[in-house]
């Protein structure tokens, strides 16, 4: 028995016979390939799913503008997520170990923190069009253009990376942790501690634009209500006449501010966990069990895969759109004028 042991010690090591290797704790055959499963469908469908929602708003000309082109930039952030963090994350939450080196773990944290926070950003200007949209529907053109969209566009993506490359990066977020980062570390590890002073920024900076998206969403669905209202009263007293360019547009601007709503909240639930459990975590000495750890990032990883199907669910020009991509018709000659929403 004991010419067994080395042999089973080496097994539960990342790296056999290298010294300071991380200890492995991997699962029984059934739970990793179930793991695998799961981790694996949500990588494929958040860069499909993503993917389609880019091609869809870039190809089709008639869905050209600023709205969409935010979105079809958010879809881009969760897209990058699905091919930079999410494969990576699949085999390290299974295999309990980093294969892919140092300077690649410090990379992936990179992209991982920019692409949250270029999506919350992406998603708070999306707040603020629909706000106006919903507020003011016939003069939001002349308020929202493309350059004003390509500046929110711009400042979201700007920002977040630059942020977290510089935070990272540099390794401010270690000051004051030195004692412990070096008695986590190990070969075959990839944990990034982050002290108190930058989990707070950290937090500040997601629930800032967090509270404005909230406030200007309470304030749409009073003013949705206001006018489901109006249009009710004047239908009422102008049954059988056509429904006016108006209230045409009220309703689809509401219907887009809705959608976007649930989004918005999808995100939140995502996040919220794992921003909070950072904060607890920094507070109180990094207590958190990395399998909990394990289950809010992957949480968190898994909003980047549920826009494209609250898109596919809420709106009819998204599935159109799936449906012209998938059966090969955007290749044909002057597909991308074909109608996908009425006017």
């Amino acid at each position: 028995m004991s010419s067994d042991f080395p042999a089973a010690a080496a097994e539960l090591l990342c790296y056999e016979n290298v010294n300071g290797s991380c200890i492995k704790t991997p699962y029984s055959p059934g739970p990793r390939l179930i793991l695998y499963a799961v981790f694996g469908f949500g990588a494929v469908l958040t860069v499909f799913g993503n993917l389609l929602v880019m091609i869809s708003i870039l190809h089709f000309k008639q869905l050209h503008s600023p709205a969409n082109f935010l979105i079809a930039s958010l879809a881009c952030a969760d897209f990058l997520v699905g091919v930079t963090v999410m494969p990576f994350s699949t085999v390290r939450s299974v295999e309990s170990c980093w294969y892919f080196g140092q300077s690649y773990c410090k990379l992936h944290s990179c992209f991982e923190g920019s692409f949250c926070y270029a999506s919350i950003y992406h998603l708070c200007f999306i707040s603020l069009d629909r706000y106006i949209a919903v507020t003011d529907p016939l003069v939001y053109p002349t308020r929202f253009t493309m350059s004003v969209a390509g500046v929110c566009i711009a400042f979201s993506w700007l920002f977040s990376i630059i942020f977290s490359f510089s935070l990272l990066g540099t390794g401010a977020n270690e000051t004051g942790l030195e004692d412990l980062v070096s008695a986590l570390t190990c070969v075959g590890g990839c944990q990034i501690a982050v002290n108190q002073n930058w989990v707070l920024v950290d937090f500040l900076i997601f629930i800032v634009p967090t509270l404005v998206m909230m406030i200007l969403y309470a304030k749409i669905f009073l003013v949705a209500k206001q006018q489901a209202r109006k249009i009710e009263s004047l239908a009422s007293k102008t049954e059988g006449s056509s429904e006016s360019y108006k209230e045409r547009v009220t309703k689809r601007e509401r219907k887009a501010a809705k959608t976007l709503g649930i989004a918005v909240i999808a995100f939140l639930i995502s996040w919220l966990p794992y921003f909070i459990d950072s904060i607890v975590d920094a507070f109180l000495g990094f207590i958190t069990p990395t399998y909990v750890y394990e289950i809010l990032v992957w949480f968190a990883y898994y909003n980047s895969a549920m826009n494209p199907l609250i898109y596919a669910f809420f709106y009819p020009w998204f599935r159109k759109a799936i449906k012209l991509i998938v059966t090969g018709r955007v290749l044909r000659k002057n597909s991308s004028t074909i109608y996908l929403l009425p006017e």
